[in-house]
């Protein structure tokens, strides 16, 4: 039996998959969360094969809630699920360490197929998406290019971003001001086509930028 933990936080489509998962012949639904604050927590304590997790969860994102998953039980599956099928959100989550990757449209059966393709080590995705990854990395070579025109000083501010340091300390650090930090930060996302600094981290510890 595979061990499946849910995390969704609409609750028509929990109590929907909550169904699916537990109707389904080889597998047992074993935690049902509509957060994911806990997600390090609940995975010590439930020991599931297969995490099924919504990409767009309150507190952290499904994205965030992968990467910390994967860093501490990196043995342990994950697929995705969500509304979209826009590219940064699909690479984030592959990136996150998602073997999976499946519509919200998709019927129950396609959730369990996934759910089985997962565990089995493959990676379920649907048509649509797989044509994107497909897409995504065949023009990879091309934005690595892209991330050679950082400058020096916008790769003083990422690696000390990568470190830890909050907007403030890198100022400091760096001896410039915040507005400083600030302009170097907008133009560093621009060029790794990201919008957050945790996505600017997880690109730089990707393509070993720093």
């Amino acid at each position: 039996m595979i061990r499946v933990s849910l995390y969704e936080d609409v609750c028509d489509i929990r109590e929907l998959l909550e169904e699916t998962i537990s109707t389904a012949s080889d597998m047992v639904l074993i935690g049902s969360h509509e957060k994911a604050v806990d997600i390090l927590e609940n995975t010590r304590k439930e020991k599931p094969d297969v995490i099924l997790l919504d990409i767009q969860m309150p507190g952290i994102s499904g994205i965030e809630a992968a990467l910390l998953v994967k860093e501490k039980y990196p043995y342990i599956q994950i697929c995705m699920q969500t509304v979209f099928e826009d590219n940064e959100k699909i690479f984030a989550a592959i990136c996150a360490g998602a073997s999976g990757y499946i519509l919200k449209a998709s019927p129950p059966e396609k959730y369990v197929d996934a759910i089985i393709d997962t565990y089995q080590g493959g990676s379920a995705m649907s048509p649509s998406i797989a044509r994107k990854v497909l897409s995504m990395f065949q023009n990879q070579n091309a934005r690595v290019k892209e991330f050679v025109e950082l400058t020096a000083s916008e790769k003083k501010v990422l690696d000390l971003l990568v470190k830890g340091l909050s907007y403030k300390l890198i100022a400091s650090e760096l001896n410039i001001s915040f507005p400083t930090v600030n302009f170097h930060l907008k133009n560093i996302y621009k060029k790794l086509h990201v919008n957050s600094a945790n996505e600017a981290i997880r690109m730089a510890m990707q393509n070993k930028l720093v």
